[in-house]
């Protein structure tokens, strides 16, 4: 297959939008144009609901999946109309959808995405692979985090160890070795702006935190804060990945049965924690490391950049610094894995994943 333009989408743990991104495959990949569009208030507020271990209901479900994937079809179009690209000008689309739940443990691990890819197929003429995390999974891996591998194709130096944080409602690190021969790791740190975004909804009405103002007019709770660094999934080793049927407001709550701070009180809480936790993956799996890159939405919230710069002793970067839109990064990444899905190579990496073995991921839907 020609190196030729595929989309990417995603629909991120956050649900603040879907992430469209032109990629030129090629080696190394050329991210052409990103754009993140907002997701219909209903379909937003039921992909939240069933995204909670509570929000459980299968009409819901069967609903919102051709719902989304319906949406994902139109909005590509839309994009590729604004990119002055034509449908036949596309290889395919790699479309991973949202995640309504992701459970790598116990004795029968599963992950669902939604987001029909079908609908997408059908609507848009265009190839669409989807379903890209359960082929690692079947192979004993965690099913993510998947976006390592393009992480080093756009990132890597062979001068410095650097890491790349991605803040997405979970935020993820990729660690990254100067020396070609050294595999790419990677692991889930636990809650990005996930905790954050839910805590200010719930109080203040609002989708996110603009810069982490709200934060800044309260006090970190040092009590409440070692409560909630105390949840084991924080010193687990990896491979690890976790989302928000694990962090959400519901975990947070049977911490505050304890104490009831402030409510600014308890969203700053929440970004040290944020911060803290990432502070603690790097101490522990990723000492090495000589520069931090950030990306996701999270690299916009400057009090937790800020917090960032404070608690770890390495540089703190964004993306763009290295010329790379930090909001297209995901979703160019799963254009990429389409990619490779259509060209026969593997798009998992066992040293994150913990998968036997490296495997080719993802489900062909033909135009």
């Amino acid at each position: 297959m020609r190196q030729g333009l595929f989309v990417g989408a995603i629909s991120g743990t956050s649900v603040d939008g879907l992430d469209l991104a032109l990629l030129e495959a090629g080696d190394p990949p050329r991210i052409l144009a990103g754009r993140t569009y907002a997701i219909p208030t209903t379909l937003r507020a039921t992909l939240l609901r069933l995204g909670q271990p509570v929000g459980d209901d299968l009409d819901s479900l069967g609903a919102a999946d051709t719902a989304l994937g319906r949406f994902i079809g139109l909005t590509v179009l839309e994009f590729l109309r604004e990119c002055h690209v034509t449908a036949a000008d596309v290889d395919a689309i790699g479309s991973h959808g949202q995640t309504v739940r992701h459970r790598p443990g116990g004795n029968d691990p599963f992950t669902l995405q939604i987001g029909d890819p079908n609908s997408i197929a059908e609507l848009t003429h265009i190839t669409t692979v989807a379903d890209f995390r359960r082929r690692d999974m079947a192979a004993g891996g965690q099913g993510a985090p998947l976006v390592p591998l393009f992480h080093r194709c756009l990132f890597h130096s062979p001068n410095e160890n650097r890491v790349v944080l991605n803040i997405g409602g979970i935020a993820n690190l990729t660690l990254l070795p100067c020396d070609p021969t050294q595999p790419v790791s990677g692991f889930d740190t636990g809650p990005g702006n996930g905790l954050m975004d839910a805590w200010i909804a719930l109080h203040r009405n609002e989708p996110f935190d603009s810069d982490g103002a709200w934060g800044t007019t309260g006090q970190v709770d040092s009590e409440l804060l070692d409560r909630l660094c105390s949840d084991p999934y924080f010193d687990a080793a990896p491979p690890k990945s976790t989302g928000r049927e694990y962090f959400n407001v519901a975990w947070l709550q049977r911490q505050l049965v304890f104490s009831r701070p402030a409510e600014a009180d308890t969203q700053a809480t929440l970004r040290a924690l944020t911060a803290e936790s990432i502070r603690r993956g790097l101490g522990h799996w990723g000492t090495a490391a000589q520069r931090l890159i950030v990306c996701g939405g999270g690299r916009l919230n400057r009090a937790l950049l800020a917090e960032l710069r404070t608690r770890i002793g390495v540089p703190v970067e964004t993306s763009e610094d290295h010329g790379v839109d930090g909001d297209s990064i995901e979703a160019a990444a799963f254009a990429w894995l389409a990619y490779r899905t259509l060209t026969g190579q593997v798009g998992s990496e066992p040293a994150v994943t913990g998968a036997r073995a490296a495997r080719v991921l993802g489900a062909i839907y033909p135009a």
